[in-house]
């Protein structure tokens, strides 16, 4: 027990580290993603062809070798040669590859919506924005809100790819004890704490789909 005391107090700041991270990006990557579905759906060929190429970059490499490229080769690569320090790094490409993921979820919902229902809007007179905002976005929220989900829980587990950046996370935190200390109750507690992590956002996102069940088709 006295052991299980010593190890809470860092495990407790390793998941902070690990909470700054899952909160920045997806904060960050959610509207990206948005963004990125917009202008993938639109008419512009050459803007789309663009979204697309990059949706299939960032879904095709691994997270963490976008990290490793984005923290030591972004550096040395011609006119950008930009060096940041671990905490942006990681979130520059946590951002970049999430927001793809949610950019395809959410082209996905936007696309499922019957063509019927922007017509009608427009019969109204709402013009673009609001039939998104008032009339498409609402029905959207709900149909992608378990795809979200997933992509959320994965992201509380990815964010112990920082690792690879000597952040000190709760993974690497636990994994110095660990060496340290040839106990495994460090990753045991550590395991807990994602555990404990994810339930938090199950439970917040099944409380979301029941508040957005009144958009029933």
């Amino acid at each position: 027990m006295d052991y299980l005391l010593q190890i809470i107090g860092p495990l407790l700041t390793g998941t902070v580290v690990t909470l700054k991270v899952f909160f920045a990006t997806l904060v960050l990557s959610l509207p990206l993603g948005l963004l990125l579905a917009m202008v993938r759906i639109s008419q512009c060929r050459v803007a789309s062809g663009i979204v697309n190429g990059y949706i299939w970059l960032m879904r095709g490499t691994p997270l963490m070798l976008q990290l490793l490229f984005i923290y030591f080769a972004l550096p040395f690569v011609p006119v950008i040669g930009i060096r940041l320090p671990s905490f942006p790094a990681a979130i520059v490409a946590f951002v970049l590859n999430y927001a793809a993921y949610f950019a395809e979820i959410f082209r996905g919902g936007i696309q499922s919506i019957d063509r019927s229902q922007y017509e009608a809007a427009k019969v109204l007179g709402l013009n673009y924005g609001q039939t998104m905002r008032r009339i498409v976005l609402p029905q959207v929220i709900k149909r992608i809100l378990p795809p979200v989900s997933n992509e959320t829980i994965t992201l509380v587990k990815d964010t112990s790819l920082i690792y690879v950046l000597a952040m000190n996370d709760l993974l690497r935190t636990a994994n110095g004890m660990v060496n340290r200390d040839f106990s495994t109750m460090p990753f045991l507690v550590a395991a807990v704490f994602y555990l404990a992590m994810t339930l938090v956002l199950t439970i917040v996102f099944q409380r979301t789909e029941k508040r957005y069940a009144v958009y029933d088709d």
